[in-house]
């Protein structure tokens, strides 16, 4: 499989992932890659509870954890972010 195509897997079950660990009523494909996941401007209007609800839904389908607040605040930020976070871990779709 190329680096594309796993990308794009990847990105794909993450938006799958947030549509369901976020309980919000959404097509996974109507997210952007790049789109705000998070604050009063972001489509999806994601708040903390949504984030605590996401790094447990991560933990539980690649085996990270998500510790320092700041640093999760920027890899949980776009779905981009969140899939070169995980591809740099080693983790793939």
């Amino acid at each position: 499989m190329s680096d594309t195509t796993q990308a794009t897997a990847l990105k794909s079950v993450l938006k799958t992932l947030i549509v369901q660990a976020c309980d919000k009523d959404c097509e996974p494909g109507a997210i952007a890659d790049d789109e705000i996941l998070f604050g009063t401007d972001a489509k999806l209007a994601l708040d903390s509870l949504d984030a605590l609800q996401l790094s447990m839904a991560l933990q539980k389908k690649f085996g990270v954890r998500l510790t320092d607040s700041k640093e999760t605040r920027r890899i949980l930020s776009s779905v981009d972010h969140l899939a070169a976070w995980l591809t740099a871990q080693g983790k793939t779709a």
